[in-house]
C-alpha cells in the first residue's frame, strides 16, 4: 500500500518512545524491536519497519494502525503481536541503555 507521509508519521507516533533515544529517530514496536524512522518500508535493514492493522474491517486510519519491525506482525485473529525480533539487551544491566540500539531474533 502507498502511504502518505502524514499517515506514516501519525503511525510512527504510536511506537514506544524510549528515554535515552531520540523519538523522532528511534521507537520500539509492541515486541520491543527497535525501528528507525527513516527506514520505513526497508525490509533489508536491521531497523526497517512497516505499518500493521490492528483489526479487520476498520479504515486505514492511524488509530487502527501501529508500527512494527519488518520481521514482526500483528495477528488480527488472535489479537496479539507475533514477535520474531526484539531489542537485544544481552550483557546490558537492568536499567541501563543499550547504545547504540540493536535487535536480535527471538
Amino acid at each position: 500500500m502507498d502511504w502518505k507521509e502524514e499517515s506514516i508519521e501519525a503511525v510512527w507516533q504510536h511506537g514506544r518512545a524510549m528515554p535515552d533515544a531520540d523519538p523522532s529517530v528511534w521507537r520500539q514496536d509492541a515486541c520491543g524491536a527497535w525501528m528507525r524512522r527513516d527506514q520505513f518500508g526497508d525490509s533489508h535493514s536491521e531497523f526497517g519497519w512497516k505499518i500493521e492493522k490492528l483489526a479487520g474491517g476498520t479504515p486505514d486510519k492511524p488509530q487502527n494502525l501501529r508500527p512494527y519491525h519488518w520481521c514482526n506482525r500483528f495477528d488480527i485473529a488472535g489479537n496479539k503481536p507475533h514477535c520474531q525480533v526484539k531489542a537485544d539487551r544481552v550483557d546490558v544491566p537492568a536499567g541501563e541503555y543499550a547504545g547504540p540500539p540493536r535487535n536480535r531474533g527471538v
